[in-house]
């Protein structure tokens, strides 16, 4: 008897249970060979790690998308203030004192006569400055100590538990008019000094907490019992696992040194003239309020957006590198 060609649709459909089971296996093989099949399907999809995730829901974000855009704006414009701004803004004439705009000076004059749009354009420079080497220099001290701390434990963790404990009774305001008034430089490295010093703690118990947490993870357990050493569990294994929360606290906490600078600069203990600064030019208009309202109002409009825009940019990154908030 001759043998008869095999069908697969007339099998599949006389097995039953058995076929629907071949059918689903068929149509999920289909699914790996075609191309247009739905994501995660195909045997060539990567494996999505926390910060692919996290850059993919960043980009469709529309709130870190305006807070990036003004930063990259602030960054251009504290690099090249003279692209957006011409003249200089030490230039003043008392002729045109609390005068309103003009040409050349679309928001006025201040009480000296100098130019408000060029100032608060130049201003953004020191700002920037002092927000972003600080945020460094906290970010980078703090987790040092505090990873180590975490990750070693005993004495030291007690020591800087201690160490940090002190650090946070010190009122900031109040310990920048003490320690910033005595200082006669008219530079930014005072200012950021300052703010590292008392700055630290706080990322340093973010940095000692998340590593405390990660290496409790079965991952460095295994790694430790196949003879990794102290420096390599922790850069290799500890730090990627435990650097999103510092990123988010140091993200967070530029913009709030932005505004450190500034109200320091206002007190007369930050910035000094002839440096341009926001808080700077603040404390000058201040007592002309009355007459030339938009002497402050440009300056500390400028002010404000800037602190805003880093605050929304680290909520939109902490929302982004929060498992939880999945």
């Amino acid at each position: 008897m001759p043998e008869q060609p095999f069908e697969q649709e007339g099998a599949i459909a006389g097995t039953g249970m058995g076929g629907a089971m071949d059918l689903a296996a068929s149509e999920a093989q289909t699914l790996e060979r075609t191309p247009g099949g739905p994501p995660g399907t195909g045997p060539s999809e990567e494996a999505r790690s926390l910060w692919s995730d996290a850059w993919r829901d960043l980009r469709r974000n529309p709130v870190f998308v305006v807070s990036a855009l003004v930063i990259l704006f602030l960054v251009v414009i504290s690099l090249w203030p003279s692209l957006i701004a011409s003249g200089s803004p030490l230039t003043c004439d008392l002729a045109k004192s609390q005068d309103g705009a003009g040409p050349g000076a679309p928001f006025g004059y201040d009480g000296q006569g100098c130019n408000v749009y060029t100032r608060t354009v130049y201003g953004a420079r020191a700002s920037v400055t002092v927000g972003v080497c600080a945020t460094l220099g906290v970010a980078l001290l703090g987790s040092v100590l505090g990873g180590l701390a975490g990750f070693f434990g005993g004495f030291w963790d007690s020591l800087l538990s201690r160490v940090t404990d002190v650090f946070f009774a010190i009122p900031v305001v109040l310990g920048g008019l003490v320690l910033l008034s005595v200082v006669t430089s008219n530079t930014v490295w005072p200012v950021i000094g300052f703010m590292v010093l008392l700055g630290w703690p706080q990322i340093s118990r973010i940095a000692r907490g998340s590593v405390i947490t990660a290496k409790q993870n079965d991952y460095v357990q295994a790694a430790r019992a196949l003879g990794a050493s102290n420096s390599r569990i922790l850069l290799r294994h500890i730090a990627p696992n435990a650097v999103a929360p510092v990123i988010v606290v140091a993200t967070i906490a530029l913009g709030t040194y932005i505004a450190l600078e500034a109200t320091l600069s206002y007190l007369g203990v930050g910035l000094k003239p002839p440096s341009v600064s926001w808080g700077i030019d603040i404390s000058a208009a201040s007592p002309y309020i009355r007459n030339a309202p938009h002497a402050l109002l440009w300056p500390s409009g400028a002010l404000a957006l800037t602190v805003l825009a880093f605050i929304m940019l680290g909520d939109a990154v902490r929302d982004a590198l929060d498992p939880k908030l999945r």
